[in-house]
């Protein structure tokens, strides 16, 4: 591979905007994701995630600007594109009349490949799939039916893998085979792209994290370097006694209060740790301990995007 090859990036958008009416979906995003990165897209709902990877997979044409995978314009050389390109969509989307090796069989001849039976023997077994090979796919649990999703995305053996929350509604044992074999795909090279309303998911595998909102990109940034902004930690106060009332002046940053103990919200660059416990001793809390608790990739997400319903991100979206 030639330093070229190299610096190519896995998926490259410039410019892209889409409108849907008077709704502008995506609004001049840009931005280069790496090969061979974990990368997290992030946003709360209707903030533009489903209309940018429609726009990847090349469900969709955006009114201005260019997508790329792999150097292959997801227009102009569609077909190029595809080949680079798997999608393991949100919702889960099959043929009832086929088995699960019927199903895999028919996606590979999508993509003109044949005698893929070693490949897809290995995606069965890899996703746990092989004693259902044969079993056909309306008789399958939800679990199961995504884990074959996941199958048809890497049958053609893309480059490039979108998860648009792959672990939506699954159980905790599918969710931990599931990455374990992502993972080893990461490992083998492959870029991953992850959308997911578990953001303790995000936190722990991207390396770079994208967030978008109201269609226009807010940060990208490595996840270190997004946690470490200065957006604020929270600063653990536990009482010997129940806390009953809280200074004024620190009302509007209580993120959490129960029984003895209170949350503060506060800046690690301009707060002083040292006044704020001296203004709640005066206020007669009797401070019996006290941590400063880093910010989490969800406290981050909350204050750049003001979605209060983090534990609902992704869940119903359909158009943008």
């Amino acid at each position: 591979m030639n330093k070229n090859d190299q610096a190519q990036p896995a998926i490259s958008l410039r410019g892209v905007s889409k409108r849907y009416g008077d709704l502008q979906a995506l609004s001049d995003v840009s931005f280069d994701i790496k090969k061979g990165e974990f990368f997290g897209l992030l946003g709360p709902n209707g903030a533009g995630k489903s209309t940018l990877i429609s726009a990847l997979a090349g469900l969709l044409k955006v009114n201005d600007g260019s997508i790329s995978i792999l150097g292959a314009d997801v227009e102009k050389d569609y077909r190029q594109a595809r080949l680079n390109l798997g999608v393991v969509p949100q919702e889960i989307v099959m043929d009832p009349f086929f088995t699960v090796r019927e199903t895999l069989q028919f996606q590979s001849g999508y993509f003109g490949l044949r005698n893929n039976g070693a490949w897809i023997d290995e995606l069965l077994d890899q996703l746990g799939l092989s004693d259902k090979a044969d079993t056909n796919m309306r008789k399958l649990s939800g679990g199961m039916k995504r884990r074959v999703l996941i199958a048809q995305a890497l049958v053609h053996k893309p480059q490039v893998l979108v998860l648009d929350e792959p672990t939506a509604g699954v159980d905790v044992e599918l969710r931990q085979s599931m990455w374990r074999f992502v993972r080893r795909l990461h490992r083998e090279g492959h870029t991953i792209v992850l959308t997911t309303h578990y953001l303790e998911e995000a936190e722990e595998l991207c390396d770079r994290i994208a967030i978008i909102n109201k269609g226009q990109l807010l940060a990208l940034e490595t996840k270190e370097d997004l946690l470490a902004r200065g957006l604020g930690s929270k600063l653990l106060v536990k009482a010997k006694t129940p806390i009953k009332h809280i200074p004024d002046e620190y009302q509007d940053r209580i993120a959490r209060h129960q029984g003895k103990e209170i949350e503060l919200t506060i800046h690690r660059d301009s707060d002083s740790v040292m006044d704020i416990l001296d203004n709640l001793r005066a206020a007669s809390i009797d401070i019996d301990y006290v941590s400063v608790l880093s910010d989490s990739l969800e406290d981050v997400f909350v204050r750049m995007t003001g979605d209060q319903e983090v534990s609902q991100i992704e869940g119903s979206e359909v158009q943008v």
